[in-house]
């Protein structure tokens, strides 16, 4: 009796273990949901079946300038089903102190950002956003950002498929050649 009670709590647990080990395994970036720059959420969900460009943004660094390269990627993919989220934080050098309604109003004036952003949040360490933690996860430590516009490609499926360094332009040839290998060809 005690060894049949025994053995059916080892299946439960094994099952249990399997079943949480799927579960972890079939988690892609639809999953995470974001707060919208503008409030109300921000669910990747959403943009299953496109990529999407994942990029850590600051207003006040000497990156910045790449808003420019990120608003001509945009304009250049969008039709064909890119879509970026930009992402403000504050984690590198304090270069995003602002608050999400002057982030947004920076963006907008400044580089006629339409893409959609979320609020500010933390990308790196325990505080990070959930987003974050799970690329670290999934891609490893040598993928985590480093610094303000890391960049992170997902798949129309929600795969991490590529990461980009600060210094990669959203323009580079590197960049360009990812995302379109996962858009759909031209009409």
């Amino acid at each position: 009796m005690a060894f049949a009670h025994r053995l059916r709590h080892s299946l439960l647990a094994l099952t249990l273990l399997f079943a949480s080990g799927a579960a972890a395994a079939q988690t892609t970036a639809h999953d995470f949901t974001f707060t919208a720059i503008e409030g109300g959420e921000l669910p990747l969900r959403q943009y299953q079946g496109k990529p999407v460009l994942v990029v850590n943004t600051a207003s006040f660094c000497g990156f910045t300038h790449q808003y420019e390269g990120l608003a001509d990627l945009w304009a250049q993919y969008r039709d064909r089903g890119l879509v970026i989220v930009g992402v403000p934080s504050n984690d590198f050098g304090a270069q995003e102190p602002s608050s999400n309604d002057e982030i947004q109003h920076f963006c907008e004036v400044t580089y006629g950002i339409d893409f959609p952003m979320t609020a500010k949040v933390h990308v790196k360490g325990e505080a990070a956003h959930p987003f974050y933690t799970w690329a670290a996860a999934e891609l490893g430590r040598v993928a985590v950002p480093r610094w303000n516009f890391h960049k992170y490609l997902v798949s129309p499926e929600g795969k991490l498929v590529d990461w980009f360094s600060t210094v990669t332009s959203p323009t580079s040839k590197r960049v360009t050649r990812a995302i379109e290998e996962l858009l759909p060809p031209e009409a």
